[in-house]
C-alpha cells in the first residue's frame, strides 16, 4: 500500500485537496481552501517528476500565495452588501402592513407584516382603526411606529 502511495503521490496530494474542501465547509473562512488549492497545486507538479521535498515546497507556496492572492477576493464577493443590508426587525422599516387590533390615541395595538405580528403605535399620535393598511416608520426594542398610507 505504501509503495502504491510512493509511486502515485499525485493520488496523495489529490485527497489532502478534497479533504480541504470537505473541511471548508465546516470552517467557511477560506483558509482551509487555499490548503486545498496548494495541494492541487502539488499533484499537478508530481507529473513532472519532481521529489517529493520539491513538492511540499510547491504545497507550502501555493498554499501561501492563495492566502495572499485568493483568498481576500473569496472573502470580499462573500461578504458584498454585507454592511448597508439590514436584518430581522430593522428590515421592517418602510414594509406595508394590516392593523389587526385597531391602535388608540397615544396607545399601542397590533400590526401585521409579512405574517408576523408586531405590537405598533400611530407615529403621529392619531388612532388607527382594524384593517387599516400602514406602513411601519420607525421601531423602538419590540413595539414599532406605523402611519396610514394614502389612498
Amino acid at each position: 500500500m505504501i509503495e502504491y502511495l510512493t509511486s502515485n503521490l499525485w493520488l496523495v496530494w489529490s485527497i489532502i485537496a478534497v479533504a480541504c474542501l470537505i473541511l471548508e465547509l465546516s470552517s467557511g473562512d477560506f483558509y482551509v481552501t487555499c490548503f486545498a488549492i496548494g495541494a492541487a497545486c502539488a499533484a499537478v507538479f508530481t507529473f513532472l517528476g519532481i521529489p517529493f521535498w520539491a513538492q511540499v515546497l510547491v504545497f507550502a507556496v501555493g498554499s501561501v500565495l492563495s492566502i495572499w492572492l485568493i483568498r481576500p477576493r473569496l472573502v470580499g464577493r462573500l461578504h458584498r452588501g454585507g454592511e448597508e443590508r439590514q436584518s430581522n426587525a430593522d428590515a421592517l422599516v418602510g414594509r406595508e402592513g394590516v392593523v389587526i387590533e385597531a391602535i388608540p390615541e397615544d396607545a399601542t395595538g397590533y400590526v401585521k407584516v409579512d405574517g408576523d405580528e408586531w405590537r405598533a403605535r400611530s407615529a403621529d399620535g392619531e388612532p388607527i382603526e382594524k384593517g387599516v393598511r400602514v406602513r411601519v416608520t420607525d421601531r423602538q426594542s419590540i413595539i414599532v411606529k406605523v402611519e396610514k398610507l394614502k389612498g
